[in-house]
């Protein structure tokens, strides 16, 4: 497959490990810088370019889109997807993941445990579970935890990660977020509570480094593997709703 990943820099960890991982099984694999990209929208057929080039017959794309470039990055990774180009996540899911009050809104329409003050087991406990979905599977989960002072448990905020065993009912929540959501591939916080599991955020664009050194697992390698099995030219998935 020809496979191009939308990411501000080939250096990042998480990219760099997909172009390994997708090279490794004999795809040709190409970054694409999304804010050096722009689209002919005026034409029946529509096209992209970047840095002065059409980009065309891709057979899949793989978006990276940080939080601060979602409105741009989303309309690149729709014109991809008018292209005929499989998306490894659709624009409307990653621009519904993104909107945290619709998604605790589509989350708790389908019964997913949402954190309210008070019922988590451990008060000020900053501890959460990050479960990495690919298709309708975990494939890798850690137990994330914040440095002293800070309340969020983000890995670049000097978090530190640790192997854990989920349960069926964690598991089977995570998969059932990303389901809701419509992603195929993402990163789902949980929080254990007296109550179950509840989502914290479904995350679009998970990065690979902290889940990959904690597990071990070659989840990159998952990914592309997903994407051998699932793309298909002009045929994009939408599973989510709202």
């Amino acid at each position: 497959m020809r496979i191009a990943i939308m990411s501000r820099s080939r250096n990042i960890y998480s990219t760099r490990r997909l172009i390994e991982a997708g090279r490794a099984r004999d795809h040709e694999v190409r970054v694409v810088d999304t804010l050096r990209c722009y689209m002919n929208i005026a034409s029946h057929r529509p096209t992209m370019h970047h840095r002065g080039e059409v980009l065309e017959d891709f057979d899949a794309v793989i978006p990276r889109i940080g939080a601060s470039i979602t409105f741009y990055g989303t309309a690149v990774l729709r014109q991809f997807e008018m292209m005929g180009t499989f998306p490894l996540n659709e624009s409307v899911a990653v621009t519904r993941s993104r909107d945290k009050l619709r998604s605790l809104q589509l989350l708790s329409r389908r019964g997913i445990g949402l954190p309210v003050t008070g019922f988590a087991r451990a008060a000020g406990d900053s501890a959460d579970i990050r479960c990495f979905v690919v298709g309708d599977k975990v494939v890798a989960s850690i137990k994330r935890q914040a440095k002293p002072g800070e309340f969020r448990s983000n890995l670049h905020r000097g978090g530190t990660a640790s192997l854990i065993k989920i349960t069926p009912e964690e598991r089977s929540t995570a998969v059932r977020a990303a389901r809701i959501m419509g992603l195929n591939v993402c990163g789902v916080d949980l929080l254990r509570s007296n109550h179950g599991p509840l989502v914290m955020e479904v995350n679009s664009s998970p990065g690979l480094e902290g889940i990959e050194t904690a597990t071990g697992k070659d989840v990159a390698g998952m990914i592309i593997a997903f994407m051998e099995k699932s793309a298909k030219r002009d045929k994009t998935r939408t599973r989510g709703t709202g």
